[in-house]
């Protein structure tokens, strides 16, 4: 694979692109790129437009960087581009992280956890030992007494406030008194629209 390096400005973005870069993310990208720089190229093809490293360039053009490391991919089809782009997304997304390595990597940085695209205080919980478990999971679920006094006097009101919204018992209709139909016995008031419902 032969790299060049081309202008930024002389990129050209895709008319399409199925990857949308978050704010998240592209932060992510820019801790990565002040960390470690470009450690990857930036696809094109044979007119500049980007088949593969979108976010990157994004990146490059907030660092304030004028030049990026490209690799050019010429005698693609259009549908071949779009697989191209389709594939680059896709096949990352793929990946299953060993958890035994990770954890060993994270274990081996030590207090040292400053890595792109994680957060350090999340790390720092997966290398924690048991009693630091224990001591950050000790408060986890308890509620205070004066929580306590608000759940109660909460349900308290709501049991008050349905109780007013029951609708009261409709009145017998004495046998032989009915609707306008004739119809004798019991009814009951619809507490919507207050119509008279025969039984």
């Amino acid at each position: 694979m032969k790299v060049v390096v081309k202008k930024l400005a002389d990129l050209k973005r895709p008319p399409k692109n199925t990857r949308m870069h978050t704010d998240k993310q592209l932060a992510e990208f820019r801790r990565s790129v002040e960390m470690f720089g470009q450690i990857r190229p930036i696809v094109v093809d044979e007119n500049n437009v980007m088949l593969a490293g979108n976010g990157l360039y994004e990146t490059l053009l907030s660092l304030g960087k004028t030049e990026a490391d490209c690799y050019v991919v010429t005698g693609l089809t259009e549908n071949e581009k779009k697989k191209l782009m389709l594939a680059d997304n896709r096949i990352f997304d793929l990946g299953v992280d060993d958890m035994s390595v990770f954890d060993a990597f994270i274990a081996e940085l030590g207090d040292d956890l400053d890595v792109p695209g994680y957060d350090d205080d999340l790390l720092r919980s997966l290398v924690a030992d048991a009693g630091e478990v224990e001591e950050m999971m000790a408060g986890y679920g308890t509620v205070d007494e004066e929580r306590r006094e608000q759940i109660r006097s909460a349900g308290e009101t709501m049991r008050r406030q349905e109780e007013a919204a029951a609708p009261e018992p409709a009145p017998a209709v004495p046998a032989g008194e009915g609707d306008s139909q004739g119809q004798a016995g019991r009814c009951v008031i619809c507490p919507k629209c207050g119509e008279r419902i025969w039984l």
